[in-house]
């Protein structure tokens, strides 16, 4: 597996555009369209908010029809939430629109939107846009990075990825952006993520490895410990890489393609944490040697969710009481005095996606710096745990002593510019 350049338009068939529609600002990017030039497998996951925005409502009709897809629409700036009927005319509208500027078929365009949740919006400016962005419908680098720009919120930068492979001798490619910032937390977070791949397979496999990655990536972070209205995660396939048609999860091409779209949404969810509103720095949790995986997941998501911790992590404070007391209260029982906990600095989300892309264990030489052996605080330096704080992305090492399994969660710390950013989101 290799890291290559395209991002959403790496895979063969796939084309991009985007544009300034005006939607909520004018001259700012906030438009994107997604093309395959052959219909594409559709497989998807969303928000568990039950505050569900109407594209959430339009794409999940679609999905449980099993449709073919041919594009899909972004906009950004105005969420198309909690406007009543008028949010599901405005998604059919817009499908409408891609549908006769591309000569589709009915029920093949999808629809995405997101920021402020309760505004209408203007449906001749979305018109607007497909008009503009059908005629400049390009692969490439340039054109990708664009329109992972045009769909950025808060967001301080694209986060886009791409990464190619071999299924019986033939090149397969994973392509993927998304979006998010704030309203970040496990079981679908504010986030929009699109992911393209060439691959040749069976519609319920592709929504079985969607489902299994989503779980152990975008159901791992938390930035602030809201869910959204609007979160999606599309995975659109076309087949054009002529691989031999993939039909079990026990075929060696299933678990070569489980493994690479893994990667992928892991850097995704990484990338996601780390740009947390207001963050300066990515936080990660490891469980270890939990009695069982659901444990591990429990804890891990425990820490990373803790408001006193992502203090803790922005100040340079090596509370580690806060670590246990969060623990604590997961639900999860283990023994305290059994426990260890370790800190240490780590690299960046790139670093890691380059590392697991060769397939490499990027362990980070765990477990780190010891603050707590068998639930007892050791005679560690402060000054010491201050300088692993200050790094860019921090690894909190929890050794529960009581099993085999272990799992990673993610998230950053909490600062100023956190409420600054949400006290006016609106203006």
């Amino acid at each position: 597996m290799k890291i290559v350049e395209g991002g959403v338009t790496a895979p063969k068939g796939f084309l991009v555009s985007s544009c300034a529609a005006g939607i909520k600002y004018e001259d700012h990017p906030d438009m994107a369209l997604i093309y395959s030039e052959t219909p594409c497998d559709y497989a998807g996951t969303f928000t568990s908010n039950v505050a569900k925005a109407a594209p959430v409502k339009y794409d999940m009709a679609l999905l449980k029809k099993e449709a073919r897809i041919s594009a899909v629409v972004v906009n950004t700036g105005i969420a198309n939430a909690s406007c009543g009927e008028d949010g599901m005319k405005i998604c059919d509208e817009t499908g409408r629109k891609v549908k006769e500027a591309l000569s589709l078929p009915d029920d093949s365009v999808l629809v995405a939107s997101t920021g402020v949740i309760g505004q209408k919006i203007d449906i001749e400016k979305i018109k607007n846009g497909i008009d503009i962005m059908k005629g400049s419908l390009e692969r490439g680098s340039e054109a990708a990075l664009k329109a992972a720009r045009a769909i950025l919120t808060t967001d301080t930068h694209e986060k886009e990825v791409a990464v190619s492979f071999e299924i019986d001798g033939k090149e397969v490619t994973i392509g993927a952006m998304t979006k998010g910032s704030g309203m970040i937390h496990p079981n679908m977070c504010t986030m929009l993520s699109f992911i393209t791949t060439d691959v040749d397979m069976e519609r319920q496999l592709l929504q079985k490895a969607l489902l299994t990655c989503v779980q152990k990536s975008f159901n791992m972070i938390s930035v602030d410990g809201d869910t959204s209205t609007n979160d999606s995660c599309f995975l659109l396939s076309n087949g054009l890489s002529e691989n031999k048609r993939i039909t079990g999860e026990n075929e060696e091409g299933y678990k070569i393609f489980l493994s690479a779209l893994s990667v992928v949404t892991k850097f995704l969810a990484m990338s996601m944490a780390q740009d947390g509103e207001g963050a300066t720095k990515l936080m990660e949790c490891r469980v270890i040697n939990a009695q069982s995986y659901d444990d591990a997941v429990t804890l891990s998501k425990s820490v990373i969710c803790s408001n006193l911790i992502k203090a803790a992590v922005f100040g340079n404070d090596a509370n580690w009481g806060r670590i246990m007391c969060a623990m604590g209260y997961s639900g999860v029982s283990f023994d305290p005095d059994h426990t260890d906990i370790y800190i240490l600095s780590g690299a960046g989300p790139k670093e890691e996606l380059s590392s697991e892309a060769q397939g490499k264990d990027y362990s980070y030489e765990l477990p780190g710096y010891i603050l707590v052996r068998d639930g007892v605080a050791t005679d560690y330096s402060e000054e010491k745990a201050t300088k692993i704080l200050s790094g860019k992305h921090v690894i909190i090492v929890c050794d529960m002593k009581a099993g085999h399994e272990e799992a990673r969660a993610f998230g950053c710390d909490l600062t100023y510019d956190y409420v600054k950013i949400n006290g006016d989101y609106r203006s």
